[in-house]
């Protein structure tokens, strides 16, 4: 039975990747982050059949003890801060979890010597305003901290590989979304924001920059790439990614349609406003949540990850939308 070891098992992506890996066969292992409490909120219930261990990104004897008791045959490094507006915040923190806590990571496998394959979740913030669609040899211009954290992450990795032969694969994945995604991402914060709109708990939603575009895709099918990318010959890295791009205005009128709400929009840019049939303004523009860099088009070219994995995304954007508002809806009836 193959072992796996995830970082960042409590998050979304962490949590269907269990899913996943369970039903692969594996015996899975996650780091838990300590805290004050030994019981931290999960998006989505812990399988009874996961071995936690309590280390964290910031400590490389927890992460090499960890590595020796399990002695895992792929590694699934999710863990980081991952806010980018709390980036801008506290930079040093976003730097330790994220930077060094890879090094960290690629250090207590290459000491332990276990011959483990490692994935590492990069990101497409890297690109920042490069040139869209962006793909595996686009120019990197991370516009904030976060970006800047996963790039030299995703360099380490490079290093690591071509220095060591480490199994070391980069995983650039464009924004990914579902009903697990944490209520600080703008999709999660667009859908339950409505549902509470509707169930007459608040009176309208706040947002930041509505003109971003974004690739958005679904998850589940997010972390199948992952573990495909493990399971090839040789590391690489890829890009997966729908191929499209959307506004988060887009994607506030579509989730409104769910409810059976038309929304029009008025204004522009700070005063810019979304109001119904009857002039009720149930969208306000808030400059507390503008970046002080801001990305505003990122669209994936995977074309790569089709040939070699032979993934690509099945999820439109309209059924990511109906997914999560389907969701929330019965998460606050």
């Amino acid at each position: 039975m193959k072992k796996a070891l995830v970082t960042g098992i409590t998050g979304q992506d962490g949590s269907y990747l269990v899913e996943l890996l369970l039903n692969e066969g594996y015996e899975v292992h996650g780091l838990w982050r300590r805290g004050s409490t030994r019981n931290p909120p999960l998006v989505h219930p812990m399988p009874s059949n996961v071995v936690l261990h309590y280390t964290d990104m910031t400590d490389s004897v927890g992460l090499t003890r960890t590595i020796l008791k399990v002695k895992p045959d792929e590694v699934y490094h999710l863990a980081a801060q991952s806010d980018v507006k709390v980036s801008f915040d506290d930079p040093v923190y976003t730097v330790d979890a994220n930077a060094l806590g890879t090094v960290r990571l690629l250090e207590a496998l290459r000491i332990t010597d276990c011959g483990a394959h490692v994935y590492f979740a990069a990101t497409s913030e890297m690109f920042g305003r490069s040139k869209s669609p962006q793909n595996e040899t686009t120019p990197f211009h991370p516009e904030s901290p976060y970006a800047a954290s996963k790039l030299f992450s995703y360099w380490m990795m490079r290093n690591y590989r071509d220095s060591y032969g480490m199994f070391a694969a980069n995983g650039i994945l464009f924004n990914h979304e579902s009903p697990r995604r944490g209520l600080n991402f703008v999709t999660r914060k667009i859908t339950n924001g409505i549902a509470e709109v509707t169930a007459g708990r608040k009176e309208y939603l706040e947002l930041g920059n509505l003109n971003a575009q974004r690739d958005w895709g679904y998850a589940p099918e997010y972390v199948k790439a992952m573990w495909l990318m493990l399971q090839q010959p040789k590391p690489d890295d890829f890009v997966i990614a729908t191929g499209e791009t959307h506004m988060v205005r887009e994607f506030v009128t579509s989730a409104f349609r769910y409810v059976d709400i038309d929304i029009r929009w008025e204004g522009a840019n700070e005063n810019e406003v979304g109001v119904d049939a009857k002039g009720k303004t149930l969208v306000k523009v808030d400059a507390r949540f503008f970046r002080p860099t801001d990305v505003h088009v990122l669209c994936g070219d995977a074309s790569k990850a089709r040939r070699i994995l032979g993934w690509k995304s099945e999820v439109t954007f309209e059924q990511l939308v109906e997914i999560m508002m389907k969701a929330e809806l019965n998460r606050t009836a």
